[in-house]
């Protein structure tokens, strides 16, 4: 087993010429360097031996019957598996176009025959431990990157949670019941997968969809932290002035949203955010806030929050039932909401919490 083993940890080095006596000295010459020869009679045989294994090194003879060492290269190259190993053209040919034609076609060198074994293990031990320094770069790279993803998701999370303190923060400044936010949450996700469902809506929400608003509506008021609190909690006799301040949280959450520099995979997160905090105030009818915007025109994500928020708040603080609620939602269907979602969400309603 120990031998084994021993056997496994040697450069394999896969030669191949299709002359007897020269594969037998480049054998001796590679054993002597504490290596593992692997050996091939033509091009044909060495890519079948390459399904096989996966040598360090490559020493391939130009001229053969069949396919010759240019071409076996460039098959090489070619493969994805195969491209990095590096190659070593063996010739009795020393003449300058045949060397340059090994180098085009991303041969690493070029050994000529009679072989000297002091070159012939210069030469393959240089490559050994370029190739070796290659794979421990890329195997770095690998880890370097698996850690720089950690690191970027783990950013996400801590401003998620950030993002969602704050949001927590502008709920209980605005009176809302202690579970507003996980209700808005949960709703919505029932709203968008009852959607998806529906002929209408079907190729409008995937399932990334789903989860983003999800993760994104309870941001949908994140805005009224920038609102004073004796106001927002302010039941009746609001003056006009005061319902431009209430309003303008949606420009305020929006903004902050939009001020956030994160990567590409949070942004997904980011841009529903800023659609549904800045949008879920506007009416199918185009009477609401901030910019007056109807029906289509409002962003799909904000349509779903506004219809899950009006449920909780009419539950919620007004203490309405479901059958209520419903009731009241389905009055102002074509006016405050998209109708569709209305009556989805009038079928749906008992998975409501």
């Amino acid at each position: 087993m120990e031998n084994e083993n021993k056997e496994t940890d040697k450069a394999q080095i896969l030669i191949i010429d299709d002359v007897e006596i020269n594969r037998a000295i480049l054998e001796e010459i590679i054993e002597d360097m504490g290596c593992c020869p692997v050996m091939a009679e033509s091009g044909e045989q060495a890519l079948k031996l390459l399904h096989k294994v996966h040598p360090q090194l490559i020493l391939t003879d130009i001229s053969m019957p069949g396919m010759n060492g240019y071409e076996l290269c460039k098959i090489l190259k070619s493969n994805k598996r195969t491209r990095n190993i590096p190659v070593i053209f063996i010739s009795a040919f020393s003449e300058p176009k045949d060397i340059v034609e090994g180098f085009v076609l991303g041969g690493e060198d070029y050994i000529t025959k009679p072989f000297i074994p002091e070159v012939v293990q210069a030469r393959v031990g240089v490559h050994l431990r370029l190739h070796e320094a290659r794979h421990e770069l890329t195997e770095m790279n690998r880890k370097l990157q698996i850690s720089v993803n950690e690191q970027l998701k783990q950013m996400e999370t801590e401003k998620k949670n950030i993002l969602y303190a704050l949001a927590n923060i502008a709920a209980q400044n605005a009176d809302y019941e202690e579970k507003h936010i996980e209700r808005i949450k949960n709703n919505c996700r029932i709203i968008a997968q009852g959607m998806q469902l529906s002929p209408l809506f079907e190729d409008k929400i995937s399932d990334t969809d789903i989860d983003t608003i999800e993760l994104a509506a309870p941001l949908c008021d994140i805005g009224n932290i920038g609102v004073p609190k004796e106001i927002l909690q302010k039941k009746e006799g609001r003056t006009k002035e005061e319902e431009a301040i209430i309003r303008n949280h949606t420009v305020i959450g929006a903004k902050f949203l939009k001020d956030l520099h994160v990567n590409s995979d949070y942004n997904d997160f980011i841009s529903a955010a800023i659609d549904i905090a800045q949008s879920h105030h506007e009416n199918w009818d185009g009477s609401g806030y901030p910019k007056g915007i109807s029906e289509n025109e409002i962003p799909l994500a904000a349509q779903i929050v506004a219809a899950a928020q009006r449920y909780c708040i009419l539950t919620g603080q007004q203490k309405l039932t479901r059958e209520e609620a419903a009731a009241i939602m389905e009055q102002e269907a074509g006016v405050k909401f998209n109708p569709d979602i209305v009556r989805i969400c009038s079928k749906i309603s008992r998975q409501f919490i």
